[in-house]
Formats: structure tokens, sequence, C-alpha cells
């Protein structure tokens, strides 16, 4: 029993949600700094790289793959266990159903699932792909024409762009544009 406690392996540890990088922080700065480097190898929390759309421009950022969890890498006596527990912002230990159970290691198929997340989430992804249709009326919310409201001519998902046709001086004109650059009346 000694020796399957001396082995190291992934965990999980719940971690107030969105305190999940103060908590890699600081075991980041424990592993360096005290003994806990001796027990302790790795934290990760895994992120994806989203596109987002903030005031008609594409802001990249990342997202927890899973928030509120951050994974460790360590070796679990009794004193580490203890220290880990007791990191601020952490919440314990991700568990067996039973009562007062030990620490459960991950699965070696779910940390190279959860290791091949991390490596996927390195390409940028866009969050919302907003699909629009022939005919649908859309205001155009970036760009010179800002204001303007029209109706969708023609779509091409694969460029994301559409064609819209808007009123300028009475006179209907087609428009080619971005999907982030208009949204839904």
């Amino acid at each position: 029993m000694a020796d399957a406690q001396l082995k190291k392996g992934w965990y999980v540890l719940r971690a107030i949600s969105g305190k999940e990088a103060k908590v890699k922080e600081v075991l980041d700065a424990a592993i360096k700094n005290t003994d806990l480097g001796r027990y302790m190898t790795q934290v990760l929390i895994p992120t994806q790289k989203v596109y987002t759309t903030r005031n008609g421009k594409k802001v990249l950022k990342e997202r927890n793959l899973y928030p509120g969890y951050v994974f460790i890498e360590a070796i679990l006596t009794g004193e580490v266990q203890y220290e880990l527990r007791n990191t601020t912002n952490v919440i314990d230990f991700l568990r067996g159903r039973a009562k007062n159970s030990d620490p459960m290691p991950l699965r070696e198929s779910e940390v190279r699932r959860m290791l091949g997340a991390a490596d996927e989430a390195l390409e940028p992804v866009a969050d919302t792909e907003e699909i629009f249709v022939v005919g649908e009326p859309v205001k155009v919310t970036y760009g010179p024409f800002s204001g303007f409201s029209g109706v969708i001519k023609e779509v091409n998902p694969e460029r994301k762009k559409i064609k819209v046709e808007v009123k300028i001086f009475g006179r209907g004109t087609d428009l080619e544009l971005e999907n982030s650059q208009v949204e839904r009346e």
C-alpha cells in the first residue's frame, strides 16, 4: 500500500471558479521554492484560444476547457495532500463517491485525452459561428456603413462573408461584408 502512494499520478483539484490561474501561480511558486517541488512536477489548466467579436473587432481570448479544475502531477503523501488541499482558492480534491475516499488519480487514457485537448486547443477557433439566411434583415455594426439596415442577398459560409443590399439615398446598393460586421435585427 505504501508503494502505491509513492507512485506519481495526475490528480484534479477543485478550485473556486475564476481563480484557477491564481491556484496555478501559487502552486508553481511552491514547486520552485519549497519542498513541495520534490513531490509535485506539473500544474496544468487546459485552455482553448477563442476568437470573439467585440465592437465589430475580432479579439483572441483564452477560455478554460474545464472551469473550476486544476490538474496536477504529483506523488500524494499525507503532508503533500494536506498542503494542496489547504492552498488558497482550492476547495478540495476530486474524489471517489465514498464519504472519506482518497483522491483518485486520472486514468492514463484520461490524461492523454486531457493533454491532447490542450494541444488541440493551441489552434484558435471561432466562438460562435452565426448562420445567416438569404432574405434575413440585418444591421451593419462596423465599418463605413455602420448603422445602415439591409437585407441579405447572398451568403458565402466558406469565406464568412455575406452580400447585403442597403438603401443609400433611396437606391439599393450591394455591400460585401464579413459576418462579424453585421447583426440580426
